[in-house]
């Protein structure tokens, strides 16, 4: 299969770009993990056996929604039936795959992650770990769509994580903000029992949010400080 000069170009060059950041982020090591982003009915995402951290996009294949190669040269992740999976069922526009440490930590030890902070509330809430089945598999990728199920991440019991966003940049910032939400609950965990919001304290923060429009700039109004 040859490259295509037009197939997805600034994409491949994306998810090159997102896989060098989150290696520098260390939630990326070696060959490891896997991120692709959708569009239309193509797909880009990581070739197997590709050191992350230094992705070029030539070491990007594109595909369509079956796995057909349609561009590039290099035979694509071993989990793209996952990659696949959450774009049929979940019309997502991107899936972020790493062996983070916290995350991966949790996955060996947590049923789920429960939800410690409020911030927990972008994902979905109480995070949920997928059992265990070995990589590149069915069975792992079907367990995988369940966990996320009303969730942006999911856990792999002893294996990392995966997010899942809008786009690509939402995904790999779901993957930023669960490994931060593990580290914490890593900390909490080490100093006594963690706090769990309850689903009262839940909807609150929710209604909070909308009411304030959470998470964006204002401008001030005049007269006001």
């Amino acid at each position: 299969m040859t490259d295509s000069s037009s197939a997805l170009v600034q994409e491949r060059a994306a998810v090159a770009d997102v896989c060098r950041r989150l290696g520098a982020a260390g939630l990326l090591i070696g060959t490891a993990g896997n991120v692709s982003v959708r569009v239309g009915d193509r797909v880009a995402v990581t070739a197997t056996g590709a050191v992350l951290a230094q992705l070029t996009a030539g070491q990007v294949t594109v595909v369509d929604l079956d796995g057909k190669v349609v561009a590039g040269t290099l035979q694509p992740t071993s989990e793209l039936d996952l990659h696949l999976g959450v774009y049929r069922r979940y019309g997502a526009g991107a899936v972020v795959h790493t062996h983070a440490p916290m995350a991966t930590a949790l996955s060996c030890v947590l049923d789920e992650l429960p939800c410690i902070h409020y911030q927990l509330l972008a994902l979905g809430g109480t995070v949920r770990v997928a059992p265990y089945a070995t990589f590149g598999t069915p069975e792992l990728a079907e367990s995988v769509l369940a966990a996320l199920d009303g969730r942006s991440a999911a856990l792999l019991a002893n294996h990392g994580s995966v997010t899942v966003g809008p786009t690509l940049d939402k995904a790999v910032e779901n993957a930023l903000l669960l490994e931060w939400a593990c580290g914490v609950y890593q900390h909490a965990a080490a100093l006594g029992t963690p706090r769990v919001l309850d689903e009262r304290q839940q909807l609150a923060v929710i209604e909070a949010a909308i009411a304030r429009n959470y998470g964006t700039t204002h401008t001030l109004q005049e007269g006001k400080p």
